[in-house]
């Protein structure tokens, strides 16, 4: 091969190279940045979710992304409930260490409770509900200064909710409710506080060995929680200009807060929900502010926040749009962008099957990812204001690969990132054909 061509080939190729790893390198850096304890879990202790905000804001600027009225940032305020503070449980005769997070979790709508002892446990399962003279005795039982502990093997949801109700409503109120768990335990946010606590339990069967619910055991607890009545968050949203249709937009979006503290020293990291879903977010407004790769039309770059409170912060754009929805041509939002071993999911895919059909034959062509799976209409992300008020819009996330989800587990070093690289490719494709 003559040398100057081998030279050139082998920079037309180290450049590709160079290329594809600046997306996984970068994807890795936002993902070990945004999931790292000095966010706090993105939440609403220690203003996690402003740090979170400010980071992508400080990328935006990088990129010299526009702004509407000089600010990147879009403020909205909800009512929140936190856990600054650790929670404690113990039980006096079961020899398990109760380590919160790791094998019990406080429900997101606790109250504050300073510390409550010796209340006496008092046990609920299949043999007390299923049975219908049982659960006639059981609710004959006064609760006062007892602690309740249902056992859900067993026993099916829709009769779990239904003793839920009873004891809530009972006029000689437990101080608390336990549920036990066999699979995993996921936490959430609330904005409402419940007028008594409920905690869950992870219980395996061995630990299941060491219970004896025919004996007297007593519990002690606190979790002195502190609800936050209209607090104040933020969307962050910047844009690149469109070359030859400036007045029309497409939307890339994903959330960047998670479920932040439950107390001093425990967080959730959130890698996969959705610092990877940022990582996509920033990767693509990088690309798309690059000269050569300027779009046709504008492209809208948002990061939502309080996705996890219950959309909080897309319902808030939409119902206050920065430009007019009905110049909105697509929106395309991304939660768990972190794997993709079984390929995605495309939400709203059976809704608008043009346009996933567009989007399955480019993968089929390229071979990106493994597979495209369609699904219909769910309010499961911060696509679902946009479709409901008539925008065309997608919300994908990648399958297979590590389960944790809404747990401690959701960690930086365990996330693989695997397909992210593959999943850029298929994405900018997508909106490259769109735009076409």
């Amino acid at each position: 091969m003559n040398k100057s061509i081998f030279i050139f080939c082998l920079f037309f190729y180290s450049k590709i190279l160079f290329s594809q790893n600046e997306v996984y390198n970068y994807a890795r850096k936002i993902v070990d940045t945004m999931a790292s304890e000095s966010m706090h879990g993105r939440g609403y202790v220690n203003s996690g979710d402003k740090i979170a905000a400010n980071y992508i804001k400080t990328e935006f600027e990088k990129f010299g992304l526009k702004t509407f009225n000089n600010n990147y940032y879009q403020h909205f305020n909800f009512d929140i409930n936190t856990f600054p503070n650790t929670p404690y449980l113990s039980t006096d005769y079961i020899s398990i260490n109760w380590f919160p997070a790791e094998n019990y979790l406080v429900s997101a709508t606790s109250p504050p409770i300073k510390k409550l002892k010796n209340l006496e446990i008092v046990w609920c399962d299949s043999t007390t509900i299923c049975s219908e003279n049982n659960f006639k005795h059981f609710q004959k039982q006064k609760f006062k200064n007892k602690w309740i502990i249902i056992d859900k093997k067993g026993i099916v949801d829709k009769e779990i909710l239904k003793t839920l109700e009873y004891i809530k409503t009972n006029p000689y109120k437990a101080h608390g409710i336990g549920v036990i768990q066999e699979n995993k335990l996921t936490w959430t946010c609330s904005q409402n506080v419940s007028s008594f606590p409920t905690i869950e339990l992870l219980v395996n069967d061995s630990t299941r060995k060491l219970i004896d619910k025919t004996k007297k055991c007593y519990v002690a607890y606190q979790a002195e929680s502190k609800f936050i009545p209209n607090y104040q968050s933020q969307n962050v949203i910047g844009y690149v200009q469109g070359s030859i249709y400036p007045d029309s937009f497409f939307v890339f979006s994903a959330h960047y807060d998670h479920l932040g503290q439950m107390g001093e020293n425990i967080y959730f990291p959130g890698a996969n929900d959705n610092a990877s879903g940022c990582a996509m977010l920033l990767n693509l407004a990088k690309y798309y502010s690059k000269p050569e790769n300027k779009p046709k039309y504008s492209i809208l770059f948002i990061a939502f926040g309080a996705e996890e409170v219950g959309l909080v912060g897309s319902k808030y754009f939409t119902e206050n749009p920065l430009v007019p929805l009905n110049k909105i041509k697509f929106v395309l939002n991304m939660d768990i962008m972190g794997t993709g071993e079984e390929g995605i999911t495309v939400v709203n895919g059976s809704i608008f099957k043009n346009e996933f059909d567009k989007l399955k034959q480019i993968n089929t062509d390229n071979n990106y990812i493994k597979e495209i799976k369609i699904r219909g209409k769910a309010a499961n992300s911060d696509h679902y204001y946009f479709s409901e008020k008539g925008v065309k819009a997608f919300f994908i996330y990648t399958m297979g690969g590590i389960k944790a989800y809404h747990d401690i587990y959701d960690k930086a070093e365990t996330l693989p990132l695997n397909e992210f690289e593959n999943l850029f490719k298929l994405i900018t494709k997508f909106s490259e054909s769109l735009q076409n």
